[in-house]
């Protein structure tokens, strides 16, 4: 085997196949034809979309390996741009700086990103010992995620590629191994245009697809040894779920044996509940040959198992053993629910009990690191959905995101929608194979988790593609087949038995149920039509009805297409206000007819893309902003739960007068939204009005806003209170100050403890706020943000509170085994300081 080299401008392929047959070639003469990227390559899978080689599988929570050595390989890693490719890997990058996983390749602000600053090659190397127990079994290094093409180097000697920035790249490098030191090194291709989902060849640009990609090795990495006989690709399948008597988990999984075994081998497997066995079973094999086995068993006499739900998200572990000479030599632990849902043309049923679908789209990408954020992040990205939104269901657009995302929304009883990567477009033969190869790792990474209801297995807003995607749907159905697939489309849904008029005559309809080879209709709907509402107070926009033969789910609504461009905190009030109205009117339309799954709203948070309608780098379509803080838009979601589990008053207007407010103050039609029964507004001391939530303009919406009119006389900065009612008692209170004298900058973090392993971040929002603590409208001025103690800080210093209308944010990040307490302050010149405290705790 030739080890590849690498030329100025592309990364060429070796001479031969790996063992594991990793590595199609390419010539130099078809690679430089191709742009000279690792485009071109259909990758590990091939084009046919074939099982990848078992390997250790997965890093998160839900499917974590529990008796092999695992080595964290988040820290200890270099990294340089390369410069001068040719040279590698004998010569890499003059400069290299420590990087910490997950990482990206280039400091980035939190907004006006320029793509061409990280659009290169980069080289990330570490050491690694490898001792005797090492070398005794099977080594595998695997790299959760990254952007956007990789080659693996140990020491110096090639050990494979992969192409595509979200789903996990692994090796097993085994045979490269020596005792002692060894080098790991990654040339990761960070360049636009390579020939892989979402990507789009040359001579399109970055900015034609929806959101920027930073690249570098963005999500963690680990390295595994294995016996020489191991289990791969878990899967716990809950069967008849909803009959006690009937209900089983049904268990596979592979055996990998890179030795014959003439003995006798067991699988156990086990359901476990706080470590306790509810139900086992026990598979005999005669012996193994060298290669790959499946293997089933079942879980039975489950009828006492709690369900999951989104009230009640209860978890169970699954343990399986693998069982040589009376001997358990691997074992793995993953973790299930058991829950029943259907999405019909009845609307959306979980555990036989109907259930409207409500909720957001979210992007996995954030200010300053891109993609790059560790676990605790992500987490909190799944509490803010459920405990701060109120949300059931959260669409992974358009990509599969983090696992650490996903083990939030199993154990918060978030559903989610999971899809392959793709944005409005298919590309060539080569492409297409990635896509197959994408479902296939998407759908074998996440299978487990009980909170995703439906695959994606159709990219977004693509044309119609019938035997690509009928291909997809059986790859969905062959590994998993107990979840039904979709696919977002953009186009009308049309009702024509098949057959539609065109230019061309009578042709086929590409989204008729003949054509279209998901289960369930899922459509994008930005019908720019509106009627006035039934008080004349609003202008609300209103959906396609659905569709009569298939199941219809709204896959987006709203975003920065209906309505205005832009939501942003330095936009007029009445724009920020107008966004809570668009995103209710359309979830009041889903609930008004039993037809709709639901609807997932267009987007949770704010994001960074250069396509259509973005200022300054950023997209801002969120109720929250990119800091995850929520808007005036946010007050709709908000208020969506039940006053028994808290009370809510959240106007969707600033109580301000200053100059940048409108004349007479909040003035007519002002929002306030709440849960409560009756409202009661008191304006500078005195009763203003009584308030009844508005059923006439909302009838299908569980908690319909308050309208008052709010034309007021703000000279002498009188104060607003609000008192809210339930069942004839005030049950919650908000007051808001127009007084600028009483303005003060106030600081918070997520979280008082962080761990001391490098890589654990914690958010610190910091907003200009009355003295009630209310937000105040686009306040500005420069925040200087002061960290001491055994943390690094991750964001602008100076931040620019203007900017972004008076918020903005910074991460916390620990350092590599120093432990202690950290102390954060923010000062604002005009505002004074506000500081905040966490501790930082040995990892491990």
């Amino acid at each position: 085997m030739r080890t590849p080299e690498l030329k100025r401008g592309g990364v060429l392929e070796p001479a031969g196949d790996l063992r594991d047959g990793t590595a199609p070639t390419v010539s130099r003469r078809g690679f430089l034809k191709l742009g000279l990227t690792l485009a071109g390559v259909v990758g590990f899978l091939g084009a046919d979309g074939r099982m990848p080689p078992p390997a250790p599988h997965r890093t998160g929570r839900a499917n974590a390996h529990v008796s092999p050595a695992v080595l964290e390989l988040n820290d200890g890693w270099e990294y340089g741009r390369l410069e001068e490719p040719g040279l590698w890997p004998y010569r890499g990058p003059s400069r290299y700086e420590e990087a910490v996983l997950p990482h990206t390749v280039v400091r980035l602000s939190w907004c006006d990103w320029r793509p061409e600053r990280w659009q290169h090659l980069w080289v990330y190397r570490r050491e690694v010992i490898a001792d005797g127990n090492a070398l005794a079994g099977r080594v595998f290094v695997e790299f959760a995620g990254i952007l956007t093409g990789a080659l693996l180097y140990v020491n110096g000697r090639f050990a494979g590629r992969h192409l595509g920035g979200y789903v996990p790249f692994e090796r097993e490098i085994t045979r490269f191994l020596r005792p002692g030191k060894n080098e790991l090194a990654v040339v990761v291709d960070a360049r636009w245009g390579q020939n892989v989902p979402p990507d789009r060849p040359r001579p399109y640009g970055p900015a034609s697809i929806d959101y920027w990609q930073p690249g570098g090795i963005y999500r963690e990495a680990y390295l595994r040894v294995y016996p020489q006989t191991f289990l791969a690709y878990p899967f716990a399948r809950p069967a008849d779920v909803l009959d006690p008597a009937r209900r089983r988990l049904e268990v596979e999984c592979l055996i990998d044996s890179a030795r014959r075994t003439p003995s006798p081998v067991h699988v156990r497997a086990e359901l476990l509940q706080g470590g306790s066995v509810i139900s086992e079973s026990t598979v005999r094999l005669p012996g193994l040959e060298p290669g790959r086995r499946r293997v089933h068993l079942t879980l039975a006499s489950l009828g006492g198992v709690k369900l999951w739900d989104v009230r009640s998200p209860n978890l169970y572990d699954v343990a399986l053993s693998l069982i040589l000479a009376g001997r358990v030599v691997h074992r793995l632990q993953t973790r299930t629910g058991f829950r029943e849902a259907r999405f019909t043309r009845e609307g959306f049923f979980l555990n036989g009990r109907r259930l409207k679908l409500f909720g957001l789209n979210r992007h996995q990408f954030y200010p300053y690191v891109g993609g790059a954020m560790p676990a605790r992040v992500q987490r909190r990205d799944a509490e803010i959905l459920k405990r701060e939104l109120n949300c059931n269901m959260v669409r992974c657009s358009h990509y599969p995101q983090s696992e650490a995302f996903l083990d939030a929304c199993d154990e918060l009883g978030l559903m989610v929608w999971e899809e392959a990567p793709g944005w409005d477009y298919i590309g060539d033969a080569s492409w297409r194979g990635y896509v197959l190869r994408d479902v296939r790792r998407m759908i074998l990474r996440d299978r487990n988790h009980p909170s995703i209801v439906i695959w994606g297995t159709r990219l977004n807003e693509t044309r119609n593609d019938p035997a690509l995607y009928r291909r997809t749907r059986e790859i969905a159905r062959d590994l998993d087949g107990s979840r039904p697939t979709t696919g977002a489309v953009k186009r009308a849904p049309e009702e024509s038995g098949g057959i539609k008029e065109s230019r061309k005559g009578r042709e086929e309809d590409p989204y008729s149920t003949r054509s279209f080879a998901e289960d369930v209709f899922s459509f994008n709907d930005y019908t720019r039509k509106y009627v006035r509402s039934r008080t004349g107070n609003f202008r609300l926009p209103v959906l396609r009805p659905p569709r009569v033969d298939m199941p219809y789910l709204v896959s987006e609504a709203i975003g920065a297409i209906v309505g205005p461009h832009f939501y942003r905190r330095i936009d007029t009030g009445r724009v920020q206000q107008e966004q809570a109205i668009l995103h209710a009117a359309v979830h009041d339309r889903a609930a008004s007819d039993e037809r709709y799954c639901g609807l997932l709203a267009w987007s949770a948070f704010d994001y960074p893309s250069g396509h259509g309608y973005s200022f300054r780098g950023v997209k801002w379509t969120g109720v929250c902003d990119v800091f995850r803080v929520p808007k005036p838009g946010a007050a709709f979601y908000r208020a969506q739960v039940d006053p028994s589990v808290r009370p809510v008053i959240e106007p969707a207007f600033y109580w301000d007068f200053g100059p940048y407010a409108p004349p007479g103050g909040p003035g007519r039609k002002s929002t306030i939204w709440s849960n409560c029964e009756r409202l009661e507004v008191f304006v500078g001391g005195r009763h203003f009005a009584s308030l009844l939530p508005d059923r006439a303009d909302f009838p299908h919406l569980e908690y319909p806003p308050f309208v008052v009119d709010l034309t007021v006389d703000g000279s002498g900065y009188p104060e607003l209170r609000i008192d809210g009612y339930v069942r004839g008692r005030r049950v919650i209170t908000r007051r808001f100050s127009s007084d600028p004298s009483g303005d003060r900058l106030l600081l918070k973090l997520d979280d008082d403890r962080l761990l001391a392993d490098g890589s654990d971040m914690t958010r610190a929002y910091f907003q200009v706020v009355d003295r009630y603590g209310a937000p105040r409208y686009r306040s500005s001025g420069r925040v200087y943000l002061h960290l001491s103690g055994p943390a690094l800080l991750v964001g602008d210093n100076p931040f620019d509170l203007g900017a972004n209308g008076g918020t903005g944010a910074v991460w916390i990040r620990s350092k590599k085994g120093a432990s202690g307490r950290v102390r954060l302050v923010a000062r604002c010149p005009l505002l004074g300081s506000s500081s905040a405290s966490l501790y930082v705790l040995p990892a491990g």
